[in-house]
C-alpha cells in the first residue's frame, strides 16, 4: 500500500513538472527577441522543480531515497545595477516527508520570497552565476493540521544559481533556494529544530522591454555616445564610428583610415605641417605653399623652386612655366622691361617697333610711316621756305570790320596753308588772334578768339584734323606796335600762325 502511494506521488510530481516546462516553452516563444541591455530592466521567469524537507523527522536535503514533491512558480526581477537584481519568486506545489514509515506529513503550499540577487558577472556574459538572500513566507493548505496557523515565515531565504543565455531574451535558469522557517511543529514533532525546506528549481526567464536606438547602429541611446551616427557606419561598443588610426577622424570620414593624420586634411598625414597632405605634397619634408602643392617659392613668382630655372626673378615679374621672365613677342626684351610686350621690337627702343627706322618708336612716332627726327616726334623737319610761307600767309588774313568773318581775299591764302599742312601730317598749328586797343578790353578779347576760331574752322573744312589745330585769342594784350598811331594799330590787328610738333 505504501509503495503504491509512493509511486502515485512520484508520477504526479513528474506530470506536474512536465506541464510547467511545456508552459514555460510556450510562453517563452511569444516574446519579441531583441538585444539584452540595462534598458530591459524587467525579467519574467517560469519555473518548476522539487522541494525537500529538513527537520525533526529526517534530513532529506540532496538525497534521493525519499519521496520528492514538485512545484511550479513564476518570478519577476528588476534590474538595479549590472551586478545586482531584485527578485520576487512565487511558487505553488506540494511539500512533505515520507520515509516509508508511518511517521510523515504532506501538504499543498504556496510560497513567496523577495530576494536581493548578486551576479558575479555583468549582463553581457552568456553564463552568469549568482547568490541571493531575502525574506519570504509559506502558506499551507488545510490538509495539514499539526500546526493551527497556516503561514510560516521564511527568515531568511538564501541560495544561489546560474543563468545560461540562450538568446538575447531567453535564459535557462537553475537555482537552489533554502527556506529557513520560524516553525518547528509543521511536521507534527516539536524537538527544538525548526522545519526547513530546499527548493531545486529549473526554468526559463525572459527579458522584457525594448531599447531605443535612434540611429539603428545596434547600441541603445542610453549607451550611445554618438547617437546620430549615419546609417550603415560601423560603430564601437559606445556607439561611435570606428577610428582605426586613432587620429580623431572617424573611418567613414577619413581619407586615410590606416594612417594617423589631421582633421583639416580629412585624417591624412602632413609631415611638414604645411596644410598639404603627404600623398599630394610634392615636397613632403619641407613646408611650402598650398597653391604649389607644398613646395617653396623663394622669389614669389608662382613657380615652385623645384621647377624654377630662374630662381631670382624680380618680384612681380610675369614668368613662364620655368619661372623665367616672359618675352611674349620673342624680341629679346623680357615683358617686365618691354614697353611693347605684344609687338616685336628693338632692344634700343625697349622692345617697341620702329616702322620707318627713324629711331623713334612707333608708339611715340607722330609720323610712323615717314622718317623724321626725335625732336619732331618722328616727323620730318618743316622746310624753312614753308615756315616763311606760313608766316606770310598769317599776315594776309583779313576780317570784316569788327567781325570774325573772313574776307574773300583771305580764303586763297588759307587754301595754300591747308596744302602745306598736308605735307607735314604730324605737325600742329597754333592760330593766334590779336586786336588793337580800340574798343573795350572784353570785346577785343572775345573778337580775337572768334577770329582765330574762324581760321581753325576753315582749315577743318579743308580736311585738316581738328586735333592738329589750336585757336587762341589774345585781344589787345600783345601789341607789336604803338596803338597811338594808325599804322601801329594796323600792325596790332593781326593773325599769327605757328607750327610745332
Amino acid at each position: 500500500m505504501k509503495s503504491t502511494i509512493y509511486e502515485y506521488q512520484k508520477n504526479k510530481t513528474q506530470s506536474m513538472s512536465k506541464k510547467i516546462l511545456m508552459l514555460c516553452l510556450c510562453i517563452g516563444f511569444t516574446f519579441t527577441l531583441s538585444a539584452q541591455t540595462e534598458e530591459k530592466k524587467w525579467n519574467v521567469g517560469l519555473h518548476g522543480g522539487a522541494i525537500q524537507y529538513h527537520g525533526d523527522l529526517g534530513h532529506d536535503f540532496y538525497t534521493s531515497n525519499n519521496t520528492m514533491y514538485g512545484f511550479g512558480g513564476i518570478s519577476v526581477s528588476r534590474y538595479i545595477w549590472k551586478y545586482i537584481d531584485l527578485n520576487f519568486l512565487f511558487t505553488r506545489g506540494t511539500l512533505g516527508y515520507q520515509s516509508g514509515t508511518p511517521t510523515g506529513f504532506k501538504s499543498d503550499f504556496s510560497s513567496a520570497s523577495l530576494n536581493l540577487r548578486f551576479n558575479f558577472l555583468p549582463s553581457e556574459y552568456i553564463v552568469r552565476p549568482y547568490v541571493f538572500g531575502g525574506i519570504g513566507g509559506i502558506l499551507f493548505d488545510n490538509q495539514l493540521n499539526f500546526h493551527k496557523e497556516k503561514i510560516d515565515s521564511a527568515l531568511p531565504t538564501a541560495g544561489g544559481g546560474i543563468n545560461f543565455r540562450l538568446s538575447p531574451v531567453i535564459s535557462l535558469n537553475f537555482q537552489e533556494t533554502f527556506m529557513f522557517t520560524n516553525n518547528d511543529s509543521r511536521d507534527g514533532v516539536v524537538s527544538g529544530a525548526d522545519d526547513d525546506f530546499l527548493m531545486h528549481t529549473v526554468g526559463l526567464t525572459f527579458n522584457m522591454g525594448s531599447s531605443k536606438d535612434t540611429d539603428n547602429d545596434g547600441v541603445s541611446d542610453k549607451k550611445d555616445n554618438c547617437p546620430e551616427t549615419p546609417a550603415g557606419v560601423s560603430v564601437d561598443k559606445k556607439g561611435c564610428p570606428l577610428d582605426r588610426d586613432n587620429d580623431g577622424v572617424y573611418d567613414y570620414l577619413d581619407s586615410c583610415p590606416d594612417q594617423a593624420g589631421v582633421q583639416a586634411l580629412k585624417g591624412c598625414p602632413d609631415a611638414d605641417g604645411d596644410g598639404v597632405g603627404d600623398a599630394e605634397d610634392r615636397c613632403p619634408n619641407q613646408a611650402g605653399k598650398v597653391t604649389l602643392k607644398g613646395c617653396l617659392d623663394a622669389d614669389n613668382d608662382g613657380v615652385a623652386d623645384i621647377d624654377d630655372k630662374c630662381a631670382n626673378t624680380k618680384s612681380g615679374t610675369k614668368v613662364d612655366a620655368n619661372g623665367c621672365a616672359m618675352d611674349s613677342d620673342n624680341d629679346g626684351v623680357m615683358d617686365d622691361m618691354d614697353r611693347c610686350p605684344n609687338a616685336a621690337g628693338v632692344i634700343a627702343l625697349k622692345g617697341c617697333p620702329d616702322a620707318d627706322g627713324d629711331g623713334v618708336a612707333d608708339l611715340d612716332d607722330r609720323c610712323p610711316n615717314k622718317k623724321g627726327t626725335a625732336e619732331n616726334k618722328g616727323c620730318p623737319e618743316i622746310a624753312k621756305a614753308d615756315i616763311v610761307r606760313i608766316t606770310y600767309i598769317g599776315s594776309k588774313i583779313f576780317f570784316e570790320n569788327n567781325s570774325d568773318k573772313l574776307k574773300v581775299a583771305s580764303l586763297s591764302q588759307l587754301d595754300e596753308l591747308a596744302k602745306i599742312l598736308y605735307k607735314y601730317e604730324g605737325a600742329s598749328l597754333t592760330i593766334e588772334g590779336h586786336t588793337d586797343s580800340v574798343g573795350a578790353d572784353d570785346f577785343n578779347m572775345t573778337l580775337s578768339q572768334k577770329r582765330s576760331d574762324s581760321v581753325k574752322q576753315y582749315l577743318i573744312g579743308k580736311g585738316i584734323d581738328s586735333s592738329r589745330l589750336t585757336g587762341i585769342g589774345f585781344g589787345e594784350t600783345k601789341p607789336v606796335a604803338s596803338n597811338k598811331t594808325t599804322l601801329g594799330k594796323a600792325k596790332n590787328r593781326r593773325v599769327e600762325l605757328k607750327t610745332n610738333y
